[in-house]
């Protein structure tokens, strides 16, 4: 989110290897442009992502649980489990994620090299074998990730599961 030259930007992708911002009004080529990012918008999402995390570390621990599935916007953010949980899990997850943030441990974002990272113990959707960056919350999560993430957990704020449903054989 931001603006390039007081022009809002749809949205942002990645194809090989050069960044492409697409906006509501076409630019002229080769115009040397301004660009201002959304810091709110950018931070909100930093600290629900890095509560994604949380969760999605403690479940994995507790529970043995892969997250399957993620979506994040503006109004919700949703997590997909591959397994399900009881209400008395949940808040026992809830109450766990929450000691996670007021612990106010630092986020880390690493690129190890490949003799560490075969030894390092992450999840991963992905089979990744080079300029792998691991995010890890230490005692609560290490995962393979790309994206922005807050610098310690108690930026997080409160984490609040505000609903839970049966899922393609799981949870969300």
């Amino acid at each position: 989110r931001g603006v390039l030259n007081d022009i809002d930007v749809c949205d942002g992708q990645i194809e090989q290897d050069r960044i492409w911002h697409y906006l509501d009004i076409p630019l002229e080529p080769g115009l040397l442009v301004g660009g201002e990012l959304d810091v709110r918008s950018r931070f909100d999402r930093m600290q629900n992502h890095t509560g994604e995390h949380i969760l999605s570390g403690i479940a994995h621990a507790k529970w043995g649980l892969e997250n399957v599935g993620f979506h994040l916007n503006d109004d919700e953010m949703t997590m997909d489990f591959n397994g399900e949980l009881t209400a008395e899990q949940l808040a026992e997850l809830e109450q766990a994620a929450n000691q996670a943030i007021w612990a106010n441990t630092m986020v880390s974002a690493d690129y190890p090299d490949t003799d560490t990272l075969a030894k390092l113990q992450y999840r991963s959707k992905l089979d990744l074998l080079e300029n792998v960056r691991i995010v890890t919350i230490e005692g609560v999560d290490a995962c393979a990730c790309c994206a922005p993430h807050v610098k310690r957990t108690g930026e997080v704020g409160v984490i609040k599961i505000i609903n839970a449903i049966h899922h393609k054989g799981g949870m969300r």
